[in-house]
């Protein structure tokens, strides 16, 4: 498939680890948001009737369904998550290292075998 001016364009902004960070957290918003919205859908709620359920703003809803938003809290999404029959989730993952790296490694198997030199 042939590149877009986005995709080379994206490609060259994921250089900088300070947009890379930014791009990678926006897609775990993205996601939460997401699944917000689709299992209140699938409850047959709209953001309001959620709302009232959770006694707090249809604004609240939308924000929480925003895939900028980046401030939701444990209590808040277990909340929702209790309304909306569902449980949450959290996965802490290791940060994947540069190939090679090792974040430990055992001891050598091997030992060096000392030899006595004989002197004449």
């Amino acid at each position: 498939m042939k590149k877009t001016n986005f995709d080379r364009y994206l490609e060259e902004q994921l250089q900088d680890p300070a947009f890379a960070a930014r791009f990678k957290n926006a897609g775990e918003a993205w996601d939460v948001a997401l699944q917000i919205a689709a299992l209140r859908q699938q409850a047959g709620l709209s953001q309001k009737d959620l709302a009232k359920l959770l006694k707090t703003s249809q604004q609240q809803i939308s924000r929480l369904e925003s895939p900028g938003y980046e401030g939701h809290s444990l209590s808040t999404l277990r909340r929702v998550a209790g309304i909306l029959h569902a449980r949450v989730r959290i996965v802490f993952e290791p940060a994947k290292t540069p190939t090679g790296m090792r974040i430990a490694e055992s001891a050598s198997p091997y030992r060096a075998k000392r030899t006595s030199a004989k002197r004449s």
